[in-house]
């Protein structure tokens, strides 16, 4: 099979493009794993649809990732920057990261399943851990949030109600709903001999769990 090479859409004109149309299927994992040696994996996988392409190759369901193309090609005769064309991969959301320290060693790691709404779930939880020096559990477990399409959608019974009113009077589309992420991370701290201890984080919203000797 051969490759079909990564396009070059044209990034200064994103805002010209009709928003994606399409649905976001629940079919994606990700998890976090860290060997005896120090070795990081974060890795998110996915078939697109539940079954895929239906197709089975040497024990792995074929995916049926076009899928993730827009359903329609232009909105009002406005062209979707998601459309299906030759040469073109669909976009994709996958957020696998691993975030290094100044001396390029593993601090963090960290990813999820939630089609397009992936980039906000682990950026959730890349701020609270980084800048608001939360434990990566309290970083999983915190409420998401989620804007796009000029939508700003806020997670169901999180006792938020008052923060949805007051970004309603200054203009926002707020939306509650439930934002079922299914984060798996870690943290890395390391004592003054260089002593690695991890601490690992899964989301309860999910069937994960942190588990280590």
């Amino acid at each position: 099979m051969g490759e079909a090479p990564a396009g070059d859409p044209p990034h200064d004109q994103g805002a010209l493009f009709a928003p994606h149309i399409g649905p976001d299927i629940p079919s994606t994992s990700h998890l976090v794993v860290v060997d005896d040696a120090g070795n990081v994996v974060s890795f998110t996988t996915t078939v697109q649809i539940a079954f895929g392409s239906f197709l089975m190759s040497g024990g792995f369901i074929i995916n049926n990732q076009l899928t993730d193309f827009s359903f329609a090609p232009e909105v009002e005769g406005i062209k979707v920057a998601n459309r299906v064309e030759p040469g073109k991969k669909p976009r994709s959301s996958m957020t696998p990261t691993i975030v290094f320290d100044e001396q390029n060693r593993v601090r963090m790691a960290i990813g999820s399943p939630g089609g397009s709404r992936i980039i906000s779930f682990v950026t959730k939880t890349l701020v609270n851990v980084l800048d608001f020096r939360m434990n990566i559990q309290e970083a999983i477990s915190a409420p998401n949030l989620v804007a796009q399409s000029g939508i700003l959608e806020i997670e169901r019974d999180r006792g938020l109600l008052d923060l949805m009113d007051a970004l309603r009077a200054r203009g926002h589309e707020v939306r509650d709903r439930t934002l079922n992420s299914g984060l798996h991370g870690l943290t890395v701290h390391y004592d003054e001999d260089g002593t690695a201890h991890y601490r690992g984080g899964a989301d309860p919203r999910r069937e994960g769990v942190a588990l280590g000797d």
